[in-house]
């Protein structure tokens, strides 16, 4: 039996006596509840002397609270310190690979990484994003059933699509394979992270992060070695850091997934019905994402256009290095923001909301400013005069882009909460419009088409935040609830 004050002052997705991925288990009823809760500040008391002075709750409930609260933080602190140290792990593997390869085999690889991201995001159909909904576990594992079940046909097509490529010469056989390879890594982690997000088992979040910064920077340097500065070194650590990273997600979750799993649910009938329930995932926020997605790669769209290879290559840098912070920026506040939020209903849903959103502003801002400032300032005195002179100027101009859709990156996924989804899609296939009308406008990569994606990238923000700020704990659309 399970101890009743384990189940209530276990964080979600941290219940003792069996995992958290188990969907058929009754919750808890209320009189359960205060009984614990009794429990629990009898035990608090009893340990007073030995931990100290403790501010005196209310009620039992206001007490549970606070004990929650500071667990949140405490995750939320030690989420963050993960995710700053895989980021420091990694960027002197990246500083390392852009020093040793000439610029274009740079410029190729950081556009081969954009297309795995970008078509990553529909191997599951977004299906994930209905995990956040509830705290409903039989929910959680027919969602997580057919996400599974998405992801293997969708790659399964994929996977006949790049053979037919590779038949007709297209492509080059180890080029797709690796892609292959890369994209079904990446998907995995999508939904592993979702998972795990859901549950609240941050620890195993941030840890994967740090094992991906690890590995996949040391493959890189590694490959260099044999096969020289090539597309293929970077191509083949991309792919294996991030089915390494896939690894280590299912070995951590494992207890879980298999309980998800569950052989005995598995049919046709619960899978078209629960992708019928949630039809509004793939019409709604699939499209979403990837105009999102699509217009957040907006500045390597206009590479190709570029008749200067060195401004090329000063881009394609700037964009990883940017992208790194905006990453982690979205890396570290996207779960602890829809942890928090699935645990609110309603208008209390929606004051969290904007109460989350107005500290991710004021972060973004100032992260932002500063590396626009250390960029410029890095250019000047150690660069100049070198190959790479002039990417300070050219991160400063692109910091505005990338501020924005670092705060997007969470907004979006808030979505998944909101009344309206479609709006969402809106606002992302607008801003996509007017880049690449910008883009096609000016002819050719320069700072001003740079700049003017910036603006761009402002207006889409400001739409967000107005969709967050009105949209969040409302009835739901059909089909998305």
């Amino acid at each position: 039996m399970i101890d009743p004050i384990d189940r209530v002052r276990a964080p979600t997705g941290k219940r003792h006596g069996q995992p958290a991925g188990a969907d058929d288990l009754p919750t808890a009823p209320a009189e359960d509840a205060e009984m614990a809760a009794q429990l629990a500040l009898t035990r608090v008391s009893l340990a007073k002397d030995l931990i100290g002075p403790a501010s005196t709750a209310a009620t039992p409930r206001a007490a549970l609270s606070s004990l929650t609260q500071k667990t949140g933080f405490r995750d939320g602190a030690m989420l963050a310190l993960r995710f700053v140290q895989a980021r420091l792990l990694s960027v002197w593997g990246l500083l390392l690979a852009a020093a040793l390869c000439p610029p274009k085999v740079f410029a190729d690889f950081a556009i081969f990484a954009a297309l795995a991201n970008f078509i990553s995001i529909a191997v599951l159909l977004r299906f994930e994003a209905v995990f956040f909904q509830n705290n409903d576990r039989l929910r959680l594992g027919r969602a997580f059933r057919l996400a599974v079940a998405t992801g293997v046909v969708f790659l399964a097509v994929a996977a006949i699509t790049t053979l037919f490529t590779a038949a007709q010469g297209w492509i080059l056989r180890g080029f797709g394979a690796l892609f292959l390879i890369s994209l079904a890594s990446r998907a995995a982690i999508r939904l592993l992270l979702a998972e795990a997000t859901a549950e609240g088992d941050f620890a195993t979040i941030g840890n994967s992060n740090i094992v991906q910064a690890l590995l996949q920077p040391g493959m890189m340097i590694l490959l260099i070695w044999p096969l020289g500065p090539t597309a293929l070194a970077l191509f083949a650590a991309d792919a294996f850091g991030h089915a390494a990273t896939a690894c280590y997600l299912a070995w951590r979750r494992r207890g879980s997934l298999l309980r998800l799993m569950h052989p005995a649910r598995w049919s046709l009938t619960e899978l078209a019905a629960a992708g019928w329930q949630w039809r509004s995932s793939p019409t709604f926020l699939l499209p979403s994402a990837l105009l999102s997605f699509g217009f957040s790669a907006a500045p390597l769209l206009a590479l190709p256009l570029s008749s200067n290879p060195v401004l090329a290559a000063h881009v394609a840098l700037a964009t990883r290095l940017l992208d790194m912070p905006a990453q982690m920026f979205g890396a570290v506040t996207t779960p602890l923001v829809m942890s928090d939020l699935r645990k609110h209903r309603g208008l209390d849903q929606q004051k969290r909301a904007r109460l989350l959103t107005l500290g991710m502003v004021a972060i973004v801002g100032a992260l932002f400013t500063t590396i626009a400032f250390v960029a410029v300032a890095t250019d000047e005195f150690l660069l100049s005069g070198t190959k790479w002179g002039g990417v300070g100027e050219v991160m400063a101009i692109m910091a505005l882009f990338y501020g924005c859709g670092a705060l997007v990156g969470p907004l979006q996924e808030m979505g998944a909460f909101s009344s309206r989804p479609q709006s969402q899609m809106t606002a992302n296939a607008i801003a996509l419009a007017a880049a690449a009308i910008v883009i096609w406008g000016f002819g050719s990569l320069s700072p001003a088409v740079l700049a003017a994606i910036g603006l761009i990238s402002l207006g889409r923000l400001l739409l967000h935040l107005r969709l967050t700020w009105t949209a969040i704990g409302q009835q739901r659309a059909v089909g998305v609830a």
